[in-house]
């Protein structure tokens, strides 16, 4: 288990016990959306802003592994792949080992489970053989484990939380409850850190700003959020303020004073 605490000692602030993520796994389901055309200049502005993993697919650490200011980052590698040309998106199917993310040097893995959908049996599966790999060779595991058909239930977010921390992994992403004290209540069902989900791109950083002061208000260990920090404008300095919220180095009222800036991040 020594390898397993080191690698999280790595993803987690040793201070806060709390972590930045931001997953850019989306090209596989989503082709070169906005945001993602030139993933390289993205990762250097993701690593540049502080974020204590990035997210991503093994083609993409193989190729960031040649440059070495991008190498100094954190990176998780996403096992799970669907496509939205397919007549089933939500069927998320393995498409790399943990062996594999071993030798590509990731700090990490990730699995994405919907819960609700026709395959979930298939995914609950893969995920319990996922989490017997990490365990043998010492890999953290995120579960980014979210409720198909009722992504807004707040009783079926604590499910999937405790689905995800019962079949073994270190870290669980959700969608986030709606209230500080639904996100209480969802913490306090599990016992390993809970990070919450971006979601779709708000426009609004403000209001998403928000969302994420109410999350940690209410017990989140983090954030593992996306669209919203890689489609902005600016996604170091979203990145380097997102990050100095959730580890406490910065205030909700001082990340909103450096949003005014607009020469600094659209709004």
């Amino acid at each position: 288990m020594y390898g397993k605490e080191f690698r999280l000692a790595r993803l987690i602030g040793p201070e806060s016990q709390r972590t930045c993520l931001v997953p850019i796994d989306h090209g596989t389901t989503l082709g070169p959306i906005p945001g993602l055309e030139d993933y390289l200049n993205v990762v250097q502005q993701l690593v540049n802003g502080g974020a204590d993993g990035v997210i991503l697919h093994k083609g993409l650490l193989k190729k960031i592994s040649k440059y070495p200011d991008l190498a100094k980052g954190r990176f998780l590698v996403h096992l799970s792949v669907s496509t939205v040309l397919s007549h089933d998106a939500s069927r998320k199917v393995l498409v790399c080992t943990v062996e594999e993310a071993i030798k590509l040097g990731a700090d990490g893995i990730s699995v994405h489970v919907n819960l609700g959908a026709a395959f979930e049996t298939e995914m609950i599966r893969k995920l319990g053989d996922v989490s017997k790999a990490c365990l043998e060779w010492g890999m953290p595991l995120l579960a980014m484990m979210y409720s198909h058909k009722t992504p807004k239930e707040t009783f079926h977010i604590e499910h999937a939380a405790r689905l995800g921390e019962e079949l073994g992994a270190d870290l669980v992403k959700v969608d986030y409850p709606g209230s500080i004290e639904s996100m209480e209540k969802l913490v306090n069902g599990v016992h390993i850190p809970v990070l919450i989900a971006g979601g779709a791109s708000m426009n609004n950083p403000m209001q998403f700003l928000s969302m994420i002061n109410d999350a940690l208000l209410g017990g989140a260990a983090g954030v593992s959020i996306g669209r919203n920090i890689f489609q902005n404008e600016n996604p170091e300095l979203l990145t380097s303020i997102i990050s100095d919220l959730v580890h406490g180095r910065l205030s909700y009222e001082g990340c909103l004073n450096l949003l005014a800036d607009k020469d600094k991040v659209a709004i």
